[in-house]
């Protein structure tokens, strides 16, 4: 089953870069995608490349990507799914906010996901927006909200300033507490200022016999400082309470980005995923 590798807010299909080597290495076809808004397609603040630096106008200039919402990046992910699958349903990796638009998808057209492996992401199957979870208790120890500058509501986006040296510490310690010190600053360097405000803000239902027909796994990151473990547990019951068979579910001992710190690890979850949905193994 081919493998559709989904990223998270301000990263792009680079960061899935070790882990489709790893997935080569185990005879796993894969292919990582910017979603729209994000990567390749996000162009930044015009603020934010501008010399002098002016903080004032970054922090309130309305942001370029704000027009994207889930249903819009899904519907564009949809095409691209039906053309890398060549008419096969492929298995959906998502990460972070990425399981958003993922469980959009999931939703929207299921003949097209033979499964959808969660990776520390949002799971919002139960009618609440996925960005209203970030004021539920679990996510109280979340170190995103400090890393977040301007109005959101105001600009349209999540918008974050990985080229504050000021930072940069703690943009590690949310993301890449594991990672390498060189690997850390290499990702954050390619992060993007905005990630859309609306794809988190988006209502969306699902059913029982379209996205809960479809098999759930679900990779809890034991180390996570982004979206903690806890709400990632309560994602999974979630999921369960729509889906006809139950999550299979691994737990790696890593950060938010296991796609850096464990690669080898996490690979060998989606290729059990890619042959076995309901089979994958804790480690």
């Amino acid at each position: 089953m081919p493998v559709i590798l989904i990223h998270g807010s301000w990263h792009g299909s680079w960061c899935w870069s070790p882990v489709v080597e790893q997935l080569a290495a185990l005879g796993v076809p894969s292919v990582a995608l910017d979603l729209d808004g994000h990567g390749l397609r996000n162009p930044a603040p015009r603020a934010y490349g501008a010399r002098p630096f002016d903080r004032a106008a970054f922090e309130t200039e309305p942001s370029p990507v704000a027009h994207v919402t889930a249903s819009s990046a899904a519907a564009d992910l949809m095409d691209r799914i039906r053309m890398i699958g060549g008419g096969r349903p492929c298995l959906l990796v998502a990460h972070s906010m990425g399981g958003t638009v993922a469980t959009a998808v999931a939703e929207l057209d299921p003949e097209l996901v033979g499964g959808l492996v969660y990776v520390a992401a949002y799971a919002p199957v139960s009618g609440t927006p996925a960005g209203e979870y970030n004021a539920r208790p679990e996510m109280s120890d979340s170190h995103v909200p400090s890393l977040v500058v301007g109005d959101p509501a105001g600009v349209g986006a999540l918008r974050v300033d990985p080229r504050d040296p000021d930072r940069r510490a703690g943009i590690k310690e949310a993301f890449y507490n594991d990672v390498d010190d060189r690997t850390a600053d290499a990702a954050i360097d390619l992060l993007s200022p905005d990630s859309p405000l609306q794809i988190l803000s988006e209502t969306m239902t699902v059913t029982g016999h379209r996205f809960g027909s479809i098999p759930h796994a679900y990779v809890v990151c034991t180390l996570d400082n982004a979206i903690p473990p806890a709400m990632q547990r309560r994602f999974v019951k979630e999921i369960d309470a729509v889906s006809v068979s139950p999550t299979t579910v691994t737990e790696l001992e890593a950060s938010h980005a296991p796609f850096l710190s464990r690669p080898e690890a996490l690979a060998g979850a989606i290729a059990a995923a890619a042959t076995k949905p309901y089979d994958l193994v804790g480690n």
